[in-house]
């Protein structure tokens, strides 16, 4: 919330209320009024909506109590640690009338916003390939201890804004089974405790598929995250983070590049609110609706259960 949350929240003119944290030096020095409990927060008639940035662990107790209040929720990603738990709350939010978003911020990231663009005109055609490298190196996770405690940090916590995106790019068709593997790549500091290294590979009914691959321990100078999409009449290809952002449309023998204006840090977690506060005033359902990330979350949690399993395929029910 420090680093990315209040300050796309100031950079684009969102009106904070105030935030709560259970631990009282979070909140310290951010210039916003703090409230002394989340039932004060709940209770106050000017908030309209709750950005639940907590753990997975927590976080559906706290979106069930939010929209008992009515109020609409921003929820971090991934939803839930369990899919019929996120069902449940989801069917919830629906019944009680307030609508529930899932901060899947790497959607506003500049080249995959463009890309989605570009698909849902038809540019490439119809989509059959999604290829994603994550070329970078994750000892930044040595930075920022807390990751390393996450289980499958890489698949679960890291690679659900590429399985997300993917699914995006691949909409309207069925997956049909999710194979993936985590492996402690070569070099790995022995003090860490999650694997760096990880494929996932989505195979869809009618044959297309999503493959996302972490190196790991990537060695570069010009690191970035590059993506492929393939489709009938063309193919995108892009990269994101690291410095490395840049979008590229491949039609018809020529190539035309996108000029690209913010990042996915702070811009993402911006265009995810804003999407959410747009889709209210317009009476609609947002783009990241909790409804519509089901699928990402399902697709995630079987990745995961593949990956303790040994890379065996979990089919999708």
């Amino acid at each position: 919330m420090r680093n990315a949350h209040l300050p796309a929240y100031a950079q684009y003119g969102c009106d904070v209320v105030g935030i709560y944290d259970v631990r009282p030096a979070a909140t310290q020095g951010l210039g916003h009024h703090v409230f002394g409990s989340l039932d004060e927060l709940l209770a106050d008639q000017r908030v309209e909506i709750v950005d639940i940035a907590t753990h997975p662990d927590v976080r559906v107790e706290l979106i069930r109590r939010a929209i008992e209040r009515g109020k609409h929720v921003l929820a971090q990603k991934p939803l839930a640690s369990d899919l019929e738990e996120a069902r449940a709350v989801v069917d919830e939010a629906e019944r009680r009338g307030v609508v529930l978003a899932v901060n899947q911020n790497g959607r506003w990231a500049p080249p995959w916003r463009i890309a989605t663009l570009l698909i849902e005109r038809g540019a490439v055609g119809e989509v059959h390939a999604v290829t994603h490298l994550l070329d970078r190196d994750f000892a930044f996770v040595l930075q920022f201890p807390h990751f390393d405690e996450v289980e499958h940090l890489v698949i679960y916590d890291h690679c659900v804004h590429w399985i997300d995106i993917s699914r995006c790019w691949l909409d309207g068709k069925a997956p049909e089974s999710v194979r993936a593997l985590e492996y402690r790549s070569p070099g790995q500091p022995a003090e860490t405790k999650q694997p760096w290294g990880a494929w996932i590979d989505l195979h869809y009914a009618d044959g297309s598929s999503a493959m996302v691959r972490s190196a790991g321990g990537a060695r570069t100078a010009t690191p970035g995250c590059p993506f492929w999409v393939h489709g009938s009449e063309g193919t995108i290809r892009g990269s994101i983070l690291l410095g490395s952002d840049f979008v590229e449309l491949e039609r018809d023998g020529s190539t035309e590049p996108f000029r690209l204006d913010g990042a996915w840090y702070v811009d993402g977690f911006a265009g995810a609110m804003g999407e959410l506060m747009s889709a209210l005033a317009e009476g609609r359902e947002p783009y990241n609706s909790a409804r519509h990330n089901l699928l990402s979350l399902e697709l995630t949690l079987s990745a995961v259960r593949s990956a303790e399993a040994d890379g065996r395929p979990v089919r999708l029910t």
